[in-house]
């Protein structure tokens, strides 16, 4: 086993440490099922030797009692080192799940690019599960397995030394045979590892574009992509059990060679050291029993490949640094309520995965005052999306700094900065829950919504004809990424919950662009009323929509080319009057 692996068991073991009592007990009740185990040749050794020259005449009564009894404590012992060591089990299970969501939720923004949400969904939900193999099946054969045949071997030795040592010569040739086969175990499980993930990834697209999918004729295409990689899936299964079961039938070869050895020698002893037909019995029947357990022991190595190499995929994800550590959030300022001052000065940014990518952003110097509201236009990929995703820190800037009252957002903690900010996009975000919940998102649980408040929000956003129609009321639930609702509803719900939230800076990112002209007039009246006394970006392609801002900035290329109201834009003739006259021309 290399360092990768033994840090990646001991990790495990720490999470075992808060269980100890849980597993000691089942270590116990596993010490009474391999003691069972050795008990059975022992006591063949006195019923064949003594039982059938009459000697125990007046006790075979014993014999029957005795082995229901040792049954008995066999399968009780068995079921309870099962049941404790599966809630151990499942509690690690737990905590582990539990600690990587929560790193999924304060995760980067980079994180989340660079990973799928098949490859986290996978990794949360599936390869957890192949820790919990590592656990169950290591504990369980290293343990139990391991006690009978330390008690077996001891038996064995007991009875007759020489043979043993036969028997032990099986032991170094398992090992090496393992070793050699757990090297292809490891490349074939992160194969197929990657390749589930994708597999995983092709399902999640076709779901979320059926639309597509069907209007394009698609599902064949699909098929294809999907087949190609199940297959590949396939061939990578098939080469990882050919590698994990040569195992067992190795192992089963090598100890039916050892016996016929030991019947050999067995039969040429009598003669000369007396060995009796029930020590002869005896020592066979030990030597039966103890090939089960080494072959389960033999047959750990496939499923603690598979386990290891999830384990380095969920601590990988869970050693995934934070956006903002205790340490640091302890000696950065709070802010309960800003103002809404917003300075840009100064600022740069650059996608840093994209090798030869221009910088996103270039020397942007600009200051927002509180309540102003101040619209974003310019071509596509002039950067404005980038500019007010800087503000509430999902991206960090390569250079400058931003301040929100006159202070640096790196100097704010990342909670306090974005509890300023109510966000609404094209793309509308809603969760399978009720309206109300949807509304009051944030609310730990729903005795923290405010019901009151919801109702003005919807009211605000032009929705109270929707729930006053609505037999549940604020209670509907509103379906996968809200599909009970029209695009207009799921829009205005959106702006419900930023007015809810009742944030100082308000972000309005294409927020009417895919939307119908009667959802349009219906949206745009919602968003007047939010913006009202906050801070307002706006990024809009629809140069009708913002032509009442206080101001208006053109970007072009990540730098800010024109800055000033519709009507000095206008005079300018510059780019946005250029954007402008071609939209209207269109019309």
């Amino acid at each position: 086993m290399n360092a990768q692996d033994r840090t990646a068991l001991n990790r495990l073991i720490t999470y075992l440490k808060p269980h100890i009592g849980l597993i000691i007990g089942s270590l116990v009740a596993m010490t009474f099922v391999a003691a069972a185990e050795t008990s059975i040749p022992a006591l063949m050794r006195p019923l064949l030797d003594r039982g059938f020259t009459g000697q125990l005449n007046s006790k075979l009564w014993q014999v029957p009692v005795f082995l229901v009894g040792l049954a008995l404590v066999r399968s009780l012992a068995q079921f309870l080192s099962n049941y404790l060591l599966t809630r151990v089990i499942n509690a690690v299970l737990l905590k582990l799940r539990e600690q990587m969501f929560q790193t999924l939720l304060h995760a980067s923004t980079a994180f989340f690019q660079k990973n799928s949400a098949s490859n986290l969904i996978n990794a949360v939900a599936f390869e957890v599960n192949n820790v919990l193999t590592i656990m169950g099946g290591m504990l369980i054969s290293l343990v139990r397995d391991s006690l009978t045949v330390v008690g077996l071997m001891g038996y064995l030795i007991y009875l007759n030394w020489k043979l043993t040592l036969v028997v032990l010569i099986i032991f170094p040739i398992i090992a090496f045979i393992m070793t050699k086969i757990n090297r292809r175990l490891r490349s074939l499980n992160r194969e197929q590892q990657s390749l589930t993930s994708d597999l995983a990834y092709i399902v999640e697209e076709s779901a979320a574009g059926y639309k597509i999918v069907k209007v394009h004729g698609a599902q064949e295409y699909e098929m294809n992509r999907f087949r190609q990689k199940a297959e590949r899936l396939r061939q990578f299964a098939l080469k990882s059990a050919v590698a994990g079961g040569l195992n067992q039938p190795i192992t089963q070869l090598i100890a039916s060679m050892a016996l016929s050895i030991v019947l050999i020698i067995a039969l040429m002893q009598p003669a000369t050291e007396g060995t009796t037909v029930g020590g002869f019995a005896a020592f066979i029947t030990a030597m039966m029993l103890v090939i089960s357990p080494l072959k389960r022991l033999a047959d750990i190595n496939q499923p603690l490949q598979r386990g290891l190499t999830a384990a380095e995929m969920i601590f990988g994800l869970m050693d995934q640094p934070l956006e903002e550590d205790e340490d640091r959030r302890l000696n950065m300022k709070s802010l309960i309520k800003a103002k809404g001052a917003i300075r840009f000065e100064n600022v740069g940014f650059s996608y840093e995965q994209e090798v030869g990518r221009n910088d996103a952003l270039t020397d942007i110097n600009l200051s927002i005052m509180p309540g102003e509201v101040v619209a974003f236009v310019g071509p596509s990929g002039s950067g404005k999306s980038t500019l007010v995703n800087l503000l509430p820190r999902f991206f960090k800037p390569s250079g400058g700094q931003i301040y929100l009252d006159g202070v640096s957002l790196e100097e704010i903690v990342l909670a306090d900065v974005r509890r300023q900010i109510a966000f609404v996009s094209q793309d509308v975000i809603l969760f399978n829950d009720t309206i109300a919940a949807n509304v009051a998102y944030g609310a730990v649980d729903h005795d923290g919504i405010d019901c009151g408040r919801v109702m003005e929000a919807l009211e605000v956003a032009n929705l109270s004809n929707l729930i006053h129609e609505l037999p549940e009321g604020i209670d509907t639930v509103v379906g996968d990424n809200g599909n009970r609702l029209s695009g207009g509803q799921r829009q205005r719900l959106a702006i419900a919950r930023a007015i809810y939230k009742n944030a100082p800076i308000l972000i309005l990112d294409e927020a009417t662009s895919a939307l119908d002209s009667e959802s349009e007039r219906q949206v745009q009246d919602a968003l007047e009323r939010l913006m009202v006394g906050r801070t307002t970006l706006v990024i809009a392609h629809r140069l009708s929509t913002i032509e009442h801002a206080d101001r208006i900035v053109v970007l072009e290329n990540g730098k800010i080319v024109e800055n000033g109201s519709h009507g000095e834009l206008i005079k300018q003739d510059g780019l946005y009057a250029n954007l402008h006259r071609i939209q209207f021309s269109n019309a």
